[in-house]
């Protein structure tokens, strides 16, 4: 993935406006239009009951990545659908999410992202996911 350091310091910043991705930990690490790669450390507040990453955040996560993905073409979008295929339990030091435009389009955008668990340098594919998005006006303050 090719750099752009705009791009990743705009993505990176926009994120930052959203409460709910500085709670998880939401670092957005790499970016390229029509791709983007985020990171969140493991947390115990981000577990179910047994411990393992919830199925919830593994959605966030692919949501968030896909969503910033798209943004790299389009700016601002909403998800309209999204899947999540939950493949083994999410249990790790930090999680990797890749996300990707498979279809760029004027109304609608479609996506689709890996989400790995990392543990002692090791990456294992936890699930993965597929969105699609179409543009949003800018929120408020941010036109």
């Amino acid at each position: 993935m090719e750099p752009d350091a705009d791009l990743l310091a705009r993505l990176r910043a926009f994120s930052a406006t959203a409460a709910f991705n500085r709670w998880c930990g939401l670092e957005i690490t790499q970016a390229q239009a029509g791709s983007v790669k985020l990171t969140m450390p493991w947390r115990a507040e981000l577990g179910q009951y047994t411990g393992l990453l919830h199925a919830g955040v593994q959605g966030a996560l692919i949501d968030t990545a896909c969503g910033a993905a798209a943004a790299t073409l389009a700016g601002p979008v909403l998800a309209t659908h999204y899947a999540v295929n939950c493949l083994r339990p999410a249990v790790g030091e930090r999680f990797i999410a890749e996300a990707r435009v498979v279809k760029p389009g004027r109304t609608q955008i479609f996506t689709t992202c890996e989400l790995y668990a990392e543990s002692a340098g090791q990456r294992t594919l936890v699930a993965t996911g597929d969105t699609l998005l179409v543009p949003a006006p800018p929120p408020p303050g941010m036109a």
